[in-house]
Parts: C-alpha cells; sequence; structure tokens
C-alpha cells in the first residue's frame, strides 16, 4: 500500500488538521474527503484524527452487489477488488455506486486535541457511522469475503476525523450483527420520524435488512389504525416469511420495482389508497418511478437505497405529474445508532433472524 508520507517523517508529530478531513485531500486539492478521488490514508494520526485497527468493513448492498456482479462471485477478485479500489483512493469509494459502507475496529490511537472526549477511550471497539467514502483506509490484506453479508473482514487501519461519529459496540450483540445494524441505521431512524399513528407506511425491498428493521418501525409508529404494506421481488425468501409470520405487514406484494408497469397492476390490491410515506430500501436501480407510484400526492418518499438516482426520480415525479416530498437517504439521524439497536432488541424475531444471518462462528 502506498504511504504518502516517507519514513523520515514518521517521527515527526502531526499537527492538528481541518476537522472535516480537508487536510488529507490528495486529489482534487479544494475538495472535501466524500468528494474528492484521492485521500492521504497515511495511518497515522493528527493531533485532531482518531486512528483505528480496521477487523471488518460493510460494504453497503449496492456497492457489495455492483462488485461481486463485476467479479462474477469470485471472493478473491471481490478482496483484490476491494484492495485495488483502497490503493487508487486511499478509501473505499465505488466508483460505479458512489458509496462505500463502514467498518468495524478497534480505537488504537485518540490525538491530543479529542484527549477530552469522555465517550471513546484506547482500546474501545467501535463502528465508524460516516461513510467509507470519506474514510482514510489502508488495508495490508483481506482475509475473507462473506457473499451472503457484504462483509469483508480485513487487516488495516482507519482514520477518523474530528467530524466523524462513531458508536461503541454494544455487548449484548455479536459485532457482526452490530456491524450489519448500524449499516442501515438511518432508515429505521428515519422511520420512526417520519411515520405517524394510522397512516399507511409503504417498504419497498421489505426483506432486506434494512426494509426488516424499517418494517418494525413502521409497524411500532402506525399503531393498530395504520397500515404496513411491505414490497418485495419473491415471497418465499426468508426474510418476506418473517414479515408475514410476525405480522409486521399487513399485506405483502410481490413486484420488481424495476417495473413501474409491473408494479402498477399490484397496485390496486396492495394499496387501494397510496401510501403516506414510501421507504425505499432496495440495492438495485431503476426503482424510483415505482417508489413515487406507490405514493400519493402530499405524501413522502424516503430513498434510503444508495442505488437511487435523484435524476431519475425528480424528472419521473414530474412526468407523471406527482405532487410529493422527496428525502434524501441521509445514512445520518441524531441517535440512530442506539433506535436502530433498541429496535432488534425490541423484536425478538428479527433478532434471531439477523444473528442467524450475519454472526460468524467466535465473533464477539
Amino acid at each position: 500500500m502506498t504511504h504518502l508520507l516517507d519514513d523520515a517523517h514518521l517521527a515527526v508529530p502531526l499537527g492538528t488538521g481541518c476537522r472535516l478531513g480537508s487536510h488529507r485531500v490528495v486529489e482534487p486539492k479544494g475538495a472535501l474527503p466524500q468528494a474528492a478521488w484521492r485521500i492521504d490514508n497515511t495511518p497515522r494520526a493528527y493531533a485532531n484524527e482518531i486512528l483505528c485497527e480496521v477487523e471488518s468493513l460493510n460494504v453497503d448492498s449496492a456497492s457489495f452487489k455492483q462488485i461481486s456482479e463485476q467479479c462474477a462471485g469470485d471472493p478473491v477478485r471481490i478482496g483484490a477488488h476491494i484492495l485495488a479500489t483502497v490503493d487508487a483512493r486511499g478509501k473505499q469509494h465505488n466508483p460505479h455506486t458512489g458509496s462505500g459502507g463502514m467498518f468495524v475496529g478497534r480505537v488504537l490511537e485518540i490525538g491530543p486535541a479529542l484527549a477530552a472526549r469522555d465517550d471513546i477511550a484506547v482500546g474501545d471497539r467501535i463502528a465508524s457511522l460516516v461513510s467509507l467514502t470519506l474514510t482514510p483506509l489502508h488495508l495490508d490484506s483481506v482475509a475473507g469475503i462473506d457473499l451472503v453479508t457484504g462483509q469483508v473482514h480485513v487487516r488495516g487501519k482507519a482514520i477518523l476525523f474530528e467530524s466523524g461519529i462513531y458508536a461503541r459496540l454494544p455487548d449484548d450483540l455479536p459485532s457482526d450483527v452490530a456491524l450489519a445494524v448500524l449499516d442501515v441505521a438511518g432508515a429505521p431512524a428515519q422511520v420512526r420520524r417520519l411515520a405517524r399513528e394510522g397512516q399507511t407506511v409503504c417498504i419497498i425491498g421489505a426483506d432486506g435488512k434494512s426494509g426488516l428493521l424499517a418494517c418494525a418501525q413502521a409497524r411500532d409508529r402506525v399503531g393498530p389504525s395504520g397500515r404496513v404494506i411491505g414490497i418485495v421481488p419473491a415471497a418465499d425468501t426468508e426474510g418476506a416469511q418473517l414479515l408475514l409470520a410476525h405480522d409486521y405487514v399487513d399485506q405483502l406484494a410481490v413486484a420488481d420495482a424495476r417495473d413501474a408497469l409491473a408494479l402498477l397492476q399490484v397496485l390496486p390490491a396492495a394499496l387501494p389508497e397510496l401510501a403516506d410515506l414510501v421507504v425505499n430500501c432496495v440495492n438495485v436501480a431503476g426503482t424510483e418511478l415505482s417508489s413515487i407510484l406507490c405514493c400519493k400526492d402530499d405524501g413522502t418518499v424516503y430513498f434510503f437505497s444508495m442505488a437511487t438516482s435523484f435524476t431519475a426520480a425528480a424528472l419521473g415525479a414530474e412526468g407523471i405529474g406527482k405532487d410529493v416530498n422527496m428525502m434524501v437517504g441521509n445514512g445520518y439521524a441524531k441517535g440512530h445508532a442506539s433506535v436502530a439497536l433498541q429496535t432488534l432488541r425490541d423484536h425478538p424475531a428479527i433478532k434471531e433472524y439477523f444473528v442467524s444471518r450475519y454472526s460468524r462462528v467466535g465473533s464477539s
């Protein structure tokens, strides 16, 4: 891996950098780290940075799907692809999807300018709550790939900027399960904010990990007078069956959300009055128009999916004369980590599913 500081400089203490990380930007100058093509991934902490040892990356679903397809599902090729991306860019930033993911690791060093923080200590195991698209990442090797979950087990180091957010890993959940939940923490937290008692909420991609947590929050928020509708590509998946068996949805509609005309065929039965809130949790492109079609005028469409084209969403709504509020899928909401983890704890069936799917033998 390329270090941008040579050995002669390693003994020189680093000063204080920009709290947003602009001091790490290599190309183009003047950009912030997320927008930059390349950042400095030298694994040394500035005075206002946190250096972490990285154990696992949770590559976001849209990005992992694209990488896996490009590499024909070969774990060796996927690992090499991720190493090449990080080597070229200093971060895990998929140039095709524009998305990244998050990491789990252990705190190695806290810069002296951040020493007063009381929510973190050297040795703590944490999950980053900022995207890998802006996180300086230095990988020595890829130790393993989980093709089902999109988790990549690595040896390496990462930097958190002063503005970066993180969460200590909980003691009551395996770390891989916590990582899976925290990776999609924005979805249940935003549904908790947006859904109201008596409303109809439609979750597209309801049987995925963000979809399941979103359905659980929607069920809690709309109450007995509201309705939760799930849209899934197939009814026989484990996630879809869980939703039906435990009444997380009032109805499950089977449709490929990439085919807006096909979705229109199932809407009269599934959503006769359309939804007050539509949450898009898919990991494929081309579902913008279907999401908008499910929403009533003056309703809200929350695009949590990183595969969303906001140009397609805006022009699609205009083209079919839909006056809906559209929200960018901000993965951060205040308190989202605690909301997501508590959602899992409050719903034993979903917790059992996450543990069975995401927990590795021996993970702590």
